[in-house]
């Protein structure tokens, strides 16, 4: 060994023990295939190269003997360094066929290819150079023990450089692609697991995915502490826990530190991003590898994370403002119903009641959660009613009905041009809720499923809690009552496959009543 080796640690040649190789795996070794149809020329080759080390890498030898064992070692070895490559084999240009195979079919040009021949002039040197992208040109006389191994270190090194290069570019790639879905609207659940999920990919860009388990955590401040909002590998399933009740102590340190000194830290193969949004809400991203973090892995996280920073902010902006959106939907229905003379739970009831049915028919969970928000105001047209007709205890005349009726319209055109999903979904629900299956609702006489699933869901949950509750006009109805006329009304007032729905709910229907009493 010269020198200039020993004074470089990370190029450095060494020799290895047999049994040290022998415990390497896969991913820690050069793979490099010898094709040639000279099998003393494999046994030589891996008898030469037998303890050889490069960075810190052995070499994992294939041989192929022909151009199809060849063909095939490529295909399912994508991560081939070197080949050396033998010129005539079956036939006079075989190597140069698979030279054509692997830059041209494969589009590989990255792994390094070096030609051995015995027989020079039937490939001649300068020719094979200029039109071929090979890397080096050997007559296997000239391939003496020692300019073996000067070949196959220039070659691996040139093929480490290569494939940092490419780590480098799918790492900024990767960033760029998945920085666009950060801003995509989603909850922040999703938003989480997705960054997991994105970090995860860039922490094993140039890794075995197999080999390097990545595992971690993304946890949201509550009043008492950091609670895991999503989780990743060893640590998935674990959503909801403390992290003090799911974290190694060795892990907890690092968090520790990056709490007090609120910045992103990173510890060997551990790292916590760190984020505090404008409005406060502080949040941890966790994560563990099976190898320590290099300079360009930070890079990477670091600018992926000031992405994830920008996201997070405009989360909990539209957090604040779908909770201010929520309230206002909330307070106008109750205002609605307060002037009814029904001062007490229906809005919070029906939108519980409206979100459970969502679920039970099948809904995604974000529709349920809209017809959750948007259900409140399904009688906010109430608000254009007289208060002697909408307070009337006793029979109301038919113009007087004929009057409330209008509350769906009137309701319909004070939301209708608000902007924004929830509005919109309000508008339709107070438009419909006074539907009828059959057609004979009101105001437009819609039919079955001419009538939106929302405006179904929220006729039949605002029917059960006006029946099941004292009104003005009357006395709460017994239980069995009002399951009976959700049964003479099924396919008439309501939806069939709704109330049936609803009548197999009925014991979490009345758990929710009972937990919002008036």
């Amino acid at each position: 060994m010269t020198n200039e080796h020993r004074g470089d640690r990370e190029d450095a040649i060494v020799f290895s023990k047999e049994s040290t190789r022998a415990n390497e795996t896969p991913a820690e070794l050069w793979k490099v295939l010898i094709v040639d149809d000279d099998q003393s020329v494999h046994a030589v080759t891996k008898m030469v190269l037998g303890n050889f080390s490069f960075a810190g890498k052995g070499l994992n030898l294939i041989s192929a003997y022909d151009e199809a064992g060849a063909y095939e070692a490529i295909r399912t070895n994508g991560d081939i360094a070197l080949v050396l490559l033998d010129v005539v084999m079956t036939r006079e240009d075989s190597g140069l066929r698979i030279v054509k195979f692997i830059r041209e079919e494969m589009k590989n040009r990255m792994t390094r290819i070096v030609l051995r021949t015995g027989q020079p002039g039937q490939a001649p040197e300068k020719k094979v150079i200029i039109d071929y992208d090979i890397n080096d040109y050997k007559l296997k006389t000239e391939l003496t023990a020692d300019k073996l191994f000067v070949t196959l270190v220039s070659s691996l090194r040139s093929y480490d450089h290569l494939a940092t290069l490419e780590c480098n570019r799918k790492g900024l790639e990767r960033i760029v692609e998945s920085s666009a879905t950060l801003f995509r609207p989603k909850s922040f659940h999703e938003f989480i697991a997705g960054v997991l999920t994105q970090i995860t990919a860039l922490m094993h860009l140039g890794k075995n995915a197999l080999y390097c388990r990545t595992s971690g955590v993304s946890a949201r401040k509550r009043d008492n502490g950091f609670f895991i909002e999503a989780g990743i590998g060893e640590y998935s399933g674990e959503t909801a826990k403390s992290i003090e009740s799911v974290l190694p102590p060795e892990a907890l340190s690092v968090i520790e530190l990056a709490l007090r000194e609120k910045r992103g830290v990173y510890r060997e193969n551990r790292f916590v991003a760190y984020f505090m949004s404008a409005n406060g809400a502080e949040n941890i991203i966790y994560m563990e590898s099976c190898e320590d973090f290099n300079e360009w892995d930070k890079n990477l996280i670091g600018i992926f994370c000031t992405n994830i920073s920008v996201a997070l902010d405009n989360i909990y902006l539209n957090e604040e403002m779908e909770n201010t959106q929520k309230e206002i939907i909330y307070t106008l229905g109750e205002i609605a119903e307060a002037r009814s003379m029904e001062m007490g739970h229906h809005v919070k009831r029906v939108a519980e009641y409206s979100r459970l049915l969502a679920l039970k028919t099948g809904l995604s969970d974000a529709e349920a959660e809209l017809v959750y928000m948007a259900s409140p105001m399904h009688d906010v047209g109430k608000l254009a009613i007289p208060d002697a007709i909408l307070n009337k205890p006793g029979e109301l005349t038919a113009p007087e009905y004929e009057t409330i009726k209008t509350h769906a319209k009137a309701g319909y055109d004070m939301l209708k041009n608000a902007s924004g999903q929830i509005m919109a979904v309000a508008a339709l629900i107070a438009l419909e809720h006074q539907e009828r299956y059959d057609g004979s609702g009101y105001p437009f006489g819609k039919k079955g499923e001419q009538i939106s699933v929302f405006g179904r869901i929220v006729a039949i949950a605002d029917v059960f809690d006006a029946l099941g509750c004292d009104r003005v006009y009357k006395k709460a109805w017994p239980l069995e009552r009002v399951i009976g006329h959700f049964q003479a009304e099924r396919g008439r007032q309501f939806d069939p496959e709704l109330t049936d729905i609803f009548i197999a709910s009925i014991d979490e229907i009345v758990e929710i009543m009972n937990r919002h009493p008036d």
